[in-house]
């Protein structure tokens, strides 16, 4: 309950401790450079979108300017031969604006929705590329709300928001010139106040930025505190730790809340300065208005053309406050977007330049020095070689290292000293994408995707054929069971497997490993949370899958690699033993001690002096 309850601070940790925190933030050109990509291959299509704006902008002045020709002319003087005139030209233009409309919305939503697929696309393959280390300091929750959330600002740059709003301004443009035709007095100091308005709204869009980049990082830890705690649902009923994990969340939702309400009176602060604004120039303009009209510097005609025309000019400044909290959202997401885009992935690296081509599997590992902190080694000078067609088996007590030597030569990380070799080439020089299309491994905790049992054995290889398919599940016994499902190899397997028992599932990974044909292949723990049955069942399937490969085997239970060529003893993050099982036996060091002492729990009996070649 001690560990659950460190836990629990995950949240508030992470908030004074994020790993990102000592990276320099991203410029906004990064996030824009990034849209660009996906915004190019539309180009054309969004200028010419941008011109049914304009036509949409320039239809709008209609209304105002035949206003003053249907007072001053057909009210006042009675030429109502200019009243058809008028009206067809206010219809025809609402004609225009509503097609435009349509054409405007309905494009510009979609193209705004396939940009945001193909950015949240392309953050996930770029994910699914990045070095092991990445997944290490970044939680799974966290990640799935970046892919899926902080893109969704796009819709606002791609979509009507944006595009709408540079229309707005060209057209206040042509409305200022109009409005200072007809009255520069009222133009001039209308416009005055406006500035100064849209001076204290980019000052409130400067505070709000940093608050908006700050709740999409609380948003994702608290996303993927919750996705964790789903997945451990068993274990935090176990614990009976409902209440702990229910504060735990509360006090993340507590921080959201903390800083949407911050945001919120930034907004309610520009409403009310926009509405503030808008009610001093209205009656500004309508005391202006009232002094102009009685000295006959304007016509009625022309004052009502004027406050019709004012609003094409305040409108850019209402659309500010209510999309400029939208696109600062927007781009608050998108600098988070471009930080894991920029984010190197392995092979990206420059010094890896070498695309393997069909391998051996010689593996050698020449003075091998490793360390995941600087200046705190976990392997020291480590030398080995495993031939083709033969099994290195790594033994040693938890925290020797023998699960880092293995995650060297999946490529997950690179040695700081002496090489990792793979038939003389060095891994670290090596494209892994090439390399690791080689590379099969079986896990002691088997991970099935949410599908079928006919999708996860293809996993490994998608176009592999019936034939090919069916032998691989006869090797590894899969068959057996899965005849018994009335889906047969269409039977969804649940979450992680959830719905097949643990031998069940390692069967099918072991599949899996036997349809991929790796030339390498790394057993880590495969058997050692099956009973007895199970194992035996699951064996033969193993024994099958090493032949002919270069196989790394990483066994609490010793009694399964008794027949390994090699086994190397890891202690401290060194070889301490090497040799195969009879020559260690009979060297009676540490090996003998780790061999004879579980050979004694499992069977509960001691063993007797002189029957060490009875266990042999």
């Amino acid at each position: 309950m001690v560990a659950h309850s460190n836990a629990s601070r995950d949240i508030e940790k992470n908030a004074e401790n994020d790993p990102r925190g000592s990276k320099p933030k991203p410029r906004m050109s990064g996030a824009v450079s990034e849209i660009w990509k996906l915004v190019k291959p539309r180009r054309w299509p969004l200028a010419g979108s941008f011109l049914l704006i304009l036509t949409n902008r320039f239809c709008s002045f209609v209304v105002p300017v035949s206003s003053r020709y249907l007072i001053n002319n057909v009210m006042y003087r009675h030429q109502m031969e200019k009243l058809p005139l008028i009206l067809g030209a206010v219809v025809g233009a609402t004609f225009i604006q509503a097609g435009t409309t349509y054409l405007l919305d309905r494009y510009l939503g979609l193209t705004g929705q396939r940009v945001i697929a193909e950015l949240r696309a392309q953050v996930q393959a770029h994910i699914g590329r990045l070095p092991i280390s990445f997944y290490d300091e970044n939680r799974t929750g966290t990640l799935v709300a970046r892919i899926m959330t902080d893109v969704e600002g796009v819709r606002n740059l791609i979509g009507a928001g944006l595009l709408d709003l540079l229309g707005g301004v060209l057209t206040a443009l042509i409305a200022l010139v109009i409005l200072i035709k007809i009255s520069s007095l009222m133009t001039i100091l209308t416009f005055c106040l406006l500035a100064i308005f849209v001076w204290f709204l980019k000052s409130v869009l400067g505070v709000t930025r940093p608050l908006f980049r700050e709740r999409s990082r609380i948003n994702a830890e608290v996303t993927g505190r919750l996705t964790e705690s789903l997945a451990g649902a068993r274990v935090i009923k176990g614990y009976h730790a409902e209440e702990s994990e229910a504060r735990v969340f509360a006090n993340g939702v507590d921080r959201l809340l903390q800083n949407i309400a911050r945001s919120i009176s930034a907004q309610a602060m520009m409403s009310l300065y926009s509405t503030a604004t808008l009610g001093i120039v209205g009656a500004l303009v309508m005391y202006l208005g009232a002094q102009e009209t009685m000295s006959h510097r304007i016509d009625v005609g022309g004052y009502v053309e004027f406050i019709l025309l004012l609003a094409f000019m305040v409108a850019p400044v209402g659309l500010l406050v209510s999309i400029g909290t939208q696109l600062t959202e927007a781009f608050a997401g998108l600098d988070r977007t471009a930080e894991i885009l920029n984010e190197r992935t392995e092979d990206d690296e420059p010094h890896r330049t070498i695309a393997i081509g069909t391998i051996q599997g010689h593996v050698a590992f020449e003075d091998v020095t490793f360390a995941y902190i600087t200046n705190k080694p976990v392997l020291h000078g480590i030398s080995f070689v495993a031939k083709p067609n033969t099994v290195t088996a790594l033994v040693g007590s938890s925290g020797s290292g023998k699960s880092t030597i293995i995650s060297l030569i999946c490529g997950f990380h690179t040695a700081i000293g002496g090489r990792v070799l793979v038939d003389d080439i060095d891994l670290s020089a090596v494209c892994l994408s090439s390399f690791r299309q080689q590379l099969g491994v079986v896990l002691q905790e088997t991970f099935l995707f949410d599908g079928t049992i006919r999708d996860n054995i293809l996993f490994s290889r998608p176009h592999a054929t019936r034939a090919q398919f069916m032998d691989a599940c006869r090797i590894a016994c899969v068959d057996e069971f899965a005849v018994q499902f009335p889906e047969a190899y269409e039977t969804v397997v649940g979450e992680r497997g959830i719905k097949l028992s643990g031998g069940q599932r390692q069967r099918i990974s072991i599949a899996r490993a036997i349809l991929a044909d790796p030339s390498i292949l790394i057993l880590d723990e495969a058997t050692s949370s099956l009973d007895s049955e199970s194992e035996a069942m699951i064996q033969d399937g193993l024994q099958y899958l090493m032949q002919g490969r270069t196989t790394f085997v990483i066994a609490h239970r010793l009694s399964t690699i008794r027949r390994a060529q090699q086994i190397l003893v890891i202690e401290g993050g060194r070889i301490v033993e090497r040799g195969d099982h009879e020559f260690l036996y009979r060297q009676r060091g540490r090996y003998y001690d780790l061999y004879t002492r579980q050979h004694a729990l499992e069977t509960n009996l001691f063993l007797a002096p002189g029957e060490g070649d009875k266990v042999i």
